[in-house]
């Protein structure tokens, strides 16, 4: 009896306490108008469309709320995700975010993009913890919510159903990134060749 104890008395203590965690987290969802907010733009074209109602529920149920100051670098470009700071995706409730990124050939910021409600940022650190590639700045102030690494690994014990939707969702938004940049890539190359080929047929042979 012990022993049964032992190996299984402690399971259910942990499911137990996993469940009182769940309902305090979607009670906290359910008081809040911010946190119904944020499920609703978590939904969005612009973030993880194929969650549902629930799930979305779920998820902002780990993320934390926070609020940052016109100026406010949000990400960093270069810091580590892996970091417990820096480790951690944010969705845009309120305001304006505009993501800039330095390259070699540059010296000022080249600004990619400005995010506004319903954008998600800092997904791909989050997943592989590297560094990160641009640098997201608060160009109002600007109301986010985070899920951390720490949250996501307890989502991942607590709701784990969730947590793959979550991940899968991610992944799916990534690998539509990436194919749109490989669009991109190839537009490019075409627009080089084509563009050699009249410096080509403007500019006589010097050999």
């Amino acid at each position: 009896m012990a022993l049964f104890t032992a190996l299984f008395g402690a399971s259910d203590k942990v499911a137990t306490a996993r469940k009182r965690h769940t309902s305090v987290r979607r009670a906290r969802v359910n008081a809040s108008a911010t946190a119904q907010r944020a499920a609703h733009f978590l939904r969005s074209a612009n973030a993880l469309i194929q969650l549902s109602k629930e799930e979305a529920l779920t998820v902002v149920g780990y993320m934390e709320m926070r609020q940052c100051a016109e100026g406010e670098a949000i990400i960093r470009q270069g810091a580590s995700g892996n970091s417990g700071d820096d480790g951690f995706m944010a969705l845009v409730v309120d305001g304006e975010v505009t993501v800039e990124t330095v390259t070699v050939s540059r010296i000022s910021p080249l600004t990619v993009n400005v995010l506004g409600p319903g954008h998600l940022m800092g997904e791909m650190s989050l997943m592989d913890g590297a560094a990160r590639s641009a640098t997201c700045t608060a160009s109002t102030d600007v109301r986010c919510a985070v899920l951390t690494r720490a949250a996501l690994e307890a989502m991942i014990a607590e709701e784990p159903t969730t947590a793959a939707k979550l991940l899968s969702a991610v992944a799916l938004r990534l690998s539509r990134r990436l194919r749109e940049t490989d669009g991109k890539l190839q537009l490019y190359g075409q627009l080089v060749q084509s563009m050699q080929e009249e410096i080509n047929r403007l500019v006589p042979d010097l050999d």
